[in-house]
């Protein structure tokens, strides 16, 4: 009989993408899991399409029809109850979670961020890196804590910054790493095989597999 397969819920903001990588790694490399639901703060993400057309079940929590941060977070998190995530993913989720929401899902909640953290946490983190003449940037995959763009590092990969970069060449090049690493962490983190101490994450090795065939 096949195991079950550990929920996954991703909540997003716009297109999703990091969201669509995470779905597409989840099928074609055969996870112990699957998308379960996806989640938006706005009706108009475009990332919803994308989980429409899959099957996956899509749902908009409206920040802007809460009366406070923490009633928005009460209605988020009754929606994410109802499919018992084992991991639940930010993607592009552009909104700040109340540390109680956040102590909630303790463990189980991921974010990636487009910088080295510590390096650069909040917005504009592109524009920033180049106005700060680094000579490399990158993205960070970290479990969250009630400190906004700090937590355990799970991931990270570098890019070079290079002579003439823009904000634009520079995200675009930064988006593709982060579409490698961020399904790779999700997957570490339904597997059972993060060991966290303190600040400080082993990854332990996945399991050898088959990958699926099925087109996505």
């Amino acid at each position: 009989m096949q195991a079950a397969q550990a929920p996954i819920v991703i909540l997003i903001s716009g297109r999703g993408t990091n969201m669509q990588a995470i779905v597409r790694a989840c099928t074609a490399e055969a996870w112990p899991a699957r998308v379960a639901a996806v989640i938006s703060n706005r009706p108009d993400a475009a990332g919803l399409g994308f989980a429409r057309e899959r099957g996956i079940a899509t749902h908009v929590v409206d920040h802007r029809q809460a009366s406070s941060r923490e009633a928005f977070d009460a209605a988020l998190a009754a929606c994410i109850n109802a499919y018992a995530p084992k991991a639940v993913a930010l993607a592009g989720f552009m909104r700040v979670l109340t540390p109680g929401f956040v102590r909630r899902y303790a463990g189980r909640l991921i974010n990636i961020h487009p910088s080295l953290l510590p390096a650069f946490a909040g917005l504009g983190t592109h524009r920033r890196a180049l106005d700060a003449g680094v000579k490399w940037h990158g993205a960070t995959v970290h479990l969250v804590t009630p400190d906004v763009d700090h937590g355990p590092i799970v991931a990270q990969a570098v890019v070079p910054v290079l002579d003439g970069d823009t904000e634009e060449s520079l995200a675009a090049r930064v988006l593709d790493q982060e579409h490698r690493i961020y399904p790779a962490a999700v997957r570490a983190l339904v597997e059972g095989r993060l060991q966290v101490q303190g600040l400080h994450v082993r990854v332990l090795p996945a399991p050898c597999a088959q990958p699926r065939q099925e087109a996505v």
